[in-house]
């Protein structure tokens, strides 16, 4: 089912997954806030990746590094004198645009990330772009627009306080790799990850939460000897397509793998690869894989003058670590996750909204609904049951009628709901409802446990 992004947006915000950011003062535009459900599903989320790229590998190892640095650490890495988007203005509207993003938006199928700018400019003219706002063709020339949010540290605000927001958390990891290394006595290869803040202060963020200037990343450097026969890069990129497909459920038609050409790659990079998401407005960046050389640490070993070489405890050698870089912004995957679920079904009754959520990633997994209010403290008793000895998150319910709490926790994605009816004192059993099926099977409440094990396998 094609689905239409103004109805999955309204059908978030109505159900509490996703706020406008300020709302009560108007808003602050491309600010987001995560409501009860979206904050439950986001932790799920992050949860989700620590587990199966940190804990559960036998390589990597975790970090949290801080927001604001030192402004060296940005020299070195080149973001402040590099890290610029091309911007220009519409001379009619006064409108600001990246000019890249007009060309892609235009024709999807071309990727201009590796064009000067007066590449994109000529473009522009030839092809007679318009503005999106007034639909004219003219436009200034293109200027170099800072993406780093800058402020300053301490009482006095000069050049010497000066700092920035970090506009990616990997940077955190490179200076920190030579201390990690050596308290965990960790030998090549191995890889550092974080989950964390990042900021960009984009010309033109949109597509509700696929692009915003505050955002989380999920990312990971991994090391490993120059000399290495081993093909990590497609190692890390099986493990990447391995947690979305099997993990998290994204499915594989949903997704394609485009490898960057030469001209398009960073000038650190000797492969790139972008996992690419088909989102409604298009088909758009999810997760990306490079290799990037031992770029970052000779830049870091350079400017900081610290020795960040790697001593082989078996040849004695001494070299700059290489380094694969599987990253992904977790609202991007979690936008992903919502156009996946999302489901308008129609019933022999009716319609309903189902939001589709693999079980490991609902808000809420199991619902309680009793019938009538004699039937509360039982109720209860199963609430604590499924969410405190079974370990299930789960959610009461017993406003409205049973069929309408029945929609209310498929719009929401409950995979299940447990409904305490008026034979449940005498007989101990409890009727069970799966989500996606709609089937009900009445069991014994000290089967609930084995009942869910078995559906999930």
């Amino acid at each position: 089912m094609k689905i239409e992004m103004e109805k999955l947006i309204s059908h978030l915000k109505s159900m509490g997954f996703v706020f406008q950011g300020s709302e009560i003062y108007g808003g602050l535009a491309n600010s987001w806030d995560y409501g009860p459900l979206g904050a439950e599903l986001k932790n799920n989320l992050k949860q989700l990746w620590w587990d199966f790229f940190i804990k559960k590998n036998p390589y990597n190892i975790g970090l949290d590094s801080s927001i604001i640095m030192n402004p060296k650490v940005w020299e070195a890495s080149g973001h402040i004198g590099n890290f610029n988007d091309p911007l220009l203005d519409c001379k009619e509207c006064n409108s600001r645009w990246r000019a890249d993003k007009l060309i892609e938006e235009k024709f999807i199928d071309l990727n201009v990330g590796g064009w000067q700018d007066s590449e994109l400019e000529e473009f522009i003219n030839e092809k007679k772009i318009t503005c999106p706002k007034c639909n004219k063709t003219n436009f200034t020339n293109i200027r170099k627009f800072a993406l780093m949010f800058k402020t300053n540290q301490g009482v006095v605000e000069d050049a010497s306080s000066t700092v920035y927001l970090r506009p990616e958390t990997a940077q955190g990891i490179f200076v920190q790799y030579k201390n990690a290394q050596r308290t965990l006595r960790k030998q090549l290869p191995f890889g550092i990850g974080q989950i964390g803040k990042s900021f960009r202060n984009e010309i033109t963020p949109g597509n509700f939460i696929f692009r915003t200037r505050e955002f989380e990343q999920m990312e990971l450097e991994f090391f490993f000897a120059p000399n290495d026969t081993k093909d990590w890069f497609e190692y890390w990129l099986d493990q990447v397509q391995d947690f979305l497909t099997n993990v998290i459920g994204i499915k594989k038609e949903n997704y394609i793998l485009r490898e960057h050409d030469k001209e398009e790659l960073a000038h650190y990079s000797s492969r790139t690869v972008d996992i690419e998401f088909k989102f409604p407005f298009g088909v758009g960046e999810l997760w990306g894989i490079a290799n990037r050389g031992d770029f970052d640490l000779s830049q870091h070993q350079k400017t900081s003058g610290q020795d960040l070489t790697y001593l082989d405890p078996i040849t004695n050698e001494k070299y700059l670590a290489n380094v694969i870089e599987p990253s992904v912004g977790v609202e991007r995957l979690l936008l992903a996750i919502f156009c996946q679920s999302y489901k308008e079904e129609k019933l022999d009754n009716g319609e309903r909204i189902l939001m589709q959520l693999p079980f490991n990633l609902a808000p809420y997994k199991v619902a309680i609904l009793p019938l009538q209010k004699q039937q509360i403290d039982k109720s209860l008793e199963v609430y604590e049951l499924i969410n405190k000895t079974l370990g299930y998150s789960s959610t009461f319910d017993e406003k409205g009628n049973i069929g309408k709490r029945y929609r209310r926790q498929d719009a929401i994605g409950t995979p299940f709901c447990i409904t305490i009816d008026f034979e449940t004192n005498s007989d101990n059993c409890v009727t069970i409802r799966n989500r996606d099926t709609m089937e009900q099977e009445r069991i014994s409440i000290n089967k609930i446990d084995s009942y869910l094990k078995n559906q999930l396998s």
